[in-house]
């Protein structure tokens, strides 16, 4: 994934890029500004949310919102509601809830098909496991531009063995903190917003 956010980059002639992600997409941006590759120029801005580019398994409750999302396809629900009712087996908070279901798409109400989503899950089930991994070992290779971690209290995502290992890939890197679970940007929005905003403007 690193290597598609690299070529289009490269294909779009852009620089001065900021880059944000979250879990799995704050690691893809991480392995992008540690990329051999890397114009001087083309970052700016590295913001990870929730996450270090450290290795490590992933949590019990990711999984099962994977498989959640697997079951809501299997099962060809109709409604928005049928799929909220199956996610909510797994996760009680609503506005996580619909995070999940952002990328879902419901047919019209005449029509046969069921829902599904636009990203491929059956194919993030079957890769669960390289999920949390990383293409490098801590201190391998260093980016020395403005890098922003941004954790969610509640979540052990971030944590202090693996804050170390982040800060030996970009030892500028700042670390801030909102009273969230691991969907930050979903839970706190606002205050999500303006961290990101203040550290790139």
């Amino acid at each position: 994934m690193a290597s598609d956010v690299l070529h289009f980059i490269s294909k779009h002639h852009l620089t001065n890029v900021s880059l944000l992600g979250h879990s799995m997409g704050g690691k893809v941006a991480a392995a992008v500004a540690l990329a051999p590759n890397l114009g001087m120029s083309t970052l700016s801005h590295l913001i990870s949310v929730d996450i270090t580019p450290a290795r490590g398994n992933l949590s019990n409750e990711f999984k099962s919102y994977v498989e959640s999302m697997k079951k809501i396809e299997a099962m060809k629900v109709k409604t928005r509601k049928e799929a909220v009712d199956i996610l909510h087996e797994t996760e009680k908070d609503p506005s996580i809830i619909m995070f999940l279901l952002t990328n879902l798409v419901v047919p019209p109400h005449t029509s046969h098909g069921h829902a599904h989503f636009r990203i491929p899950i059956s194919i993030f089930g079957s890769s669960i496991q390289d999920i949390g991994s990383f293409p490098y070992e801590g201190g391998e290779r260093q980016w020395d531009g403005k890098a922003l971690f941004i954790k969610g209290e509640k979540s052990a995502y971030i944590n202090r063995h693996n804050i170390p290992i982040a800060k030996s890939f970009f030892p500028d890197m700042a670390l801030e903190m909102l009273d969230t679970g691991h969907w930050v940007h979903a839970e706190r929005p606002m205050e999500f917003k303006k961290l990101v905003t203040d550290f790139i403007s």
